[in-house]
């Protein structure tokens, strides 16, 4: 019998009667000859309400603790998708992840997945179960222990699942019909994508666009899932939705793809470091430990014994890293240098800033993309703080009061609108 892995996110289940609708997709998956495995997240908000209540009773809280109470908001989801399904004549049980048992690393808080052994499902589609019910985002560490996977952890459990089992495809079913060009909510022009690659759709994910998580695209892409996103308050078919595969499924890419974006960015500048081995492992060393993810990054040439004060070549040194990182990066540079680790005359942080990139397999193997996206900005008086680049994306960090303005300028550009 061929399996399909359906997974709704937290607006697809959000009461009684969003479920009730979820419930109907399985059934009709169900009805066209498929076993279905439905990972279910928590009703929308649930997962915040039991954040607030372990943080309310203790500020500096066990982490086994924690897991075990948010990870209590995908159990109740699950329960009440299968009691729909069999109220609907549809043989359904809903599985906990210890049920299965979903073997995870015991990193609590971002556990990430060892094993899912397929026996315990497997023998109960033989019995003629048609559906089993999972609650994503969880699993049990070696010791025993629920475990949590992070937030979004639910469309990783999928992706998993999916591989695990073998599925044909796995359907992400959210509040979007697909994945865009860019946010329709900031370019009116914005289209929905038929096919999109995995490496682009993972620069996406990680560049700023909220439609999948990243860890899900990235084992999409390493164990060939095809990813398909629906909305869930749309009669959808076949045809519906965005397809996340392989390169090859793609008959011809655009040379760009879509335009991603990120609000949430700071930019820290160390002035007068050393310019020397070593130093650079000196700086992201420290913020590696203190949990600082940096992205951008920027070295300016060396000064040669400018002054009496700082003999020896200098330079200076600019990143980038998530704005709710910016007192840990700072507290990290701070005790690096008082420890006599590096030396650096200011630190200036930024954090009025916004990152803007264009991502598309098909820059491979086109030339020019780089200077129609600079020129784009240019005529829009847009200013260019730092530039990195990768194979397929071209990121750039602006003021943020620019951002709508570049992104619809680069959509424009790249002529995202047209098919």
């Amino acid at each position: 019998m061929p399996l399909l892995v359906m997974k709704f996110g937290g607006t697809s289940v959000a009461d009684l009667a969003r479920i009730k609708n979820a419930a109907k997709k399985v059934q009709r998956e169900v009805e066209r000859g498929y076993d279905v495995i439905v990972i279910v997240s928590a009703m929308s908000g649930e997962t915040n309400r039991l954040v607030g209540y372990v943080e309310g009773t203790s500020k500096l809280y066990d982490a086994r603790e924690y897991d075990a109470v948010v990870a209590s908001g995908e159990n109740v989801t699950a329960g009440l998708m299968a009691l729909r399904l069999q109220e609907m004549g549809i043989p359904a049980r809903s599985w906990q992840g210890w049920q299965v048992p979903i073997q995870t690393t015991a990193q609590h808080g971002s556990a990430r997945f060892v094993d899912i052994p397929r026996a315990n499902i497997d023998a109960k589609f033989a019995e003629g179960f048609k559906v089993a019910v999972v609650a994503g985002f969880q699993g049990l560490s070696p010791e025993g222990r629920i475990t949590t996977l992070g937030r979004g952890g639910s469309d990783t459990t999928a992706v998993a699942f999916a591989a695990a089992f073998g599925a044909e495809r796995c359907d992400i079913y959210t509040d979007v019909d697909g994945v865009y060009t860019t946010d329709p909510r900031v370019s009116s022009k914005a289209r929905k994508l038929d096919k999109i690659a995995f490496e682009e759709m993972l620069e996406l994910a990680s560049l700023g666009a909220k439609v999948l998580q990243t860890r899900s695209v990235e084992l999409a892409m390493r164990y060939k899932v095809r990813l398909r996103v629906l909305s869930s308050f749309e009669d959808t078919d076949e045809t519906s939705g965005t397809l996340v595969c392989d390169e090859e499924e793609i008959m011809e890419s655009k040379v760009v793809s879509g335009v991603a974006f990120s609000r949430e960015e700071a930019k820290i500048t160390l002035f007068t470091i050393e310019d020397r081995p070593g130093v650079a492992s000196a700086i992201f060393g420290p913020l590696a430990d203190a949990g600082v993810n940096v992205d951008m990054i920027v070295q300016n040439i060396s000064e040669k014994d400018y002054d009496d004060a700082h003999p020896g070549a200098v330079t200076d040194m600019t990143f980038s890293c998530p704005i709710n990182q910016v007192d840990r990066a700072k507290k990290a540079m701070e005790d690096a240098k008082a420890a006599g680790k590096i030396k650096y005359d200011e630190l200036i942080i930024d954090t009025d800033v916004a990152k803007v990139s264009v991502v598309g397999i098909g820059m491979r193997s086109h030339t020019g993309v780089a200077a129609r996206m600079f020129e784009a900005l240019s005529k829009e008086n847009v200013n260019i703080k730092v530039i990195s680049t990768s194979e397929i994306k071209i990121s750039v960090l602006i003021d943020r009061k620019y951002m709508e303005l570049a992104v619809q300028a680069l959509h424009d550009v790249f002529e995202l609108d047209k098919a």
